[in-house]
């Protein structure tokens, strides 16, 4: 199978689908590799990285597209990516559908076959493919949110751990899986006074009896919410219903309750936000206000930090995308049911059910569609 890497286009995005050694293990296991020249540079791997590695450089976009029989991306494919694929072509990478009817009506038309990262799931009702990307933005949450806070910024002027004498900033993190795990972890660690809210008991006895008195645990009901947001400094939106829009959990009214200048930082802004007054923005320009509370909904937090970042999600990919490579889509998806559920899209059909109902679609069962 011939694997096209092109470089990410999206805003500020310097992560890259394929590291070298992701290449050579494609290259060992048989197939060609197609890297544009300079894909990989934003992460820190040099083209002679992938010359080295077995890949061949192409000088554009356009070239890996019409050669490639998979496309192995990062991020959802911006207008002119999904213009260049193809029937029959196989696309790896996130895609997010949910809140993008214009990117899925054009995945449609394309007739190319769509495997999602975000909705490939494991035995233990996990997501493997996201959660790399979720530790990354949970552990960044606090961090660029504390940024927000500064003054300079907009912000109340508030410091996360206080000093002697002065309390700390008083965080809140609406949903406890692994993006609010790891923004709890972190925001404590910086001395923050945090609160975890989750409807699951089962999953807040487990952080509780994992992190006992780093953070704090609340249900997650609408009036615990509503004032604990009224009440924080800081408040992360974490909450993910996968393949699914993600729910509007604070209202543009209970932003009038909040502390003028405390920051609210959505991490599902992919799946559309868990904010009402949330809109994707850019590590360029991250942040605005609304009604004197900061807003910072960058919509690829993990591309701050590239390197990591990729070769976190390499560590994660590189067995599918070798299985996707091996046996081909269908075979590979017959033989594991966690990969068929990553189809998206195949041969102008969706084939994800939480799609249709967000975006009310007709939905073709990912089990027929493979066997078709």
């Amino acid at each position: 199978m011939k694997i096209g890497c092109p470089t990410e286009i999206k805003p500020q995005e310097f992560r890259v689908g394929l590291t070298p050694n992701a290449a050579h293990e494609a290259v060992v296991h048989g197939h060609e590799v197609i890297v544009q020249a300079g894909a990989g540079l934003g992460a820190g791997f040099a083209d002679s990285d992938y010359t080295a590695a077995g890949a061949r450089l192409v000088d554009n976009a356009e070239a890996v597209f019409a050669e490639a029989d998979m496309i192995v991306k990062v991020k959802e494919p911006q207008a002119g990516e999904r213009a260049m694929l193809r029937a029959g072509q196989l696309l790896f990478t996130y895609l997010h559908l949910a809140p993008d009817p214009e990117q899925t009506h054009d995945l449609l038309a394309s007739g190319a076959t769509c495997i999602a990262y975000e909705t490939v799931t494991d035995d233990r009702g996990g997501l493997p493919l996201l959660a790399p990307m979720s530790e990354v933005a949970g552990r960044l949450a606090p961090q660029m949110g504390a940024w927000a806070l500064q003054k300079a910024n907009g912000g109340r002027g508030v410091l996360m751990g206080g000093v002697p004498g002065v309390g700390p900033a008083q965080v809140v993190v609406i949903g406890g899986g692994v993006v609010g795990t790891h923004a709890a972890r972190v925001a404590a660690g910086m001395g923050a006074d945090v609160t975890v809210l989750d409807r699951s008991l089962t999953r807040m006895r487990y952080l509780d009896d994992v992190f006992g008195g780093d953070f704090k645990t609340r249900f997650a009901s609408a009036g615990n919410t509503a004032d604990l947001v009224a009440e924080a400094d800081m408040v992360i939106g974490a909450v993910l219903i996968p393949g699914a829009a993600a729910p509007k959990l604070v209202s543009r009214a209970q932003l009038k309750d909040m502390k003028p200048g405390a920051v609210v930082v959505d991490v599902a802004i992919d799946q559309g936000g868990c904010f009402e007054t949330s809109r994707a923005t850019t590590h360029q320009d991250p942040i605005y206000e609304v009604d004197g509370i900061v807003h910072y909904c960058v919509a690829n937090m993990p591309g701050a930090v590239a390197r990591t970042s990729t070769l976190a999600l390499s560590n994660a990919t590189m067995p599918f995308m070798l299985a996707l490579a091996d046996k081909g889509w269908q075979q590979a998806c017959l033989d594991d049911p966690h990969l068929l559920n990553g189809l998206n899209v195949h041969a102008g059909k969706l084939t994800n059910y939480e799609v249709g109902k967000a975006l009310a679609l007709d939905v073709t069962s990912p089990q027929v569609a493979v066997k078709g």
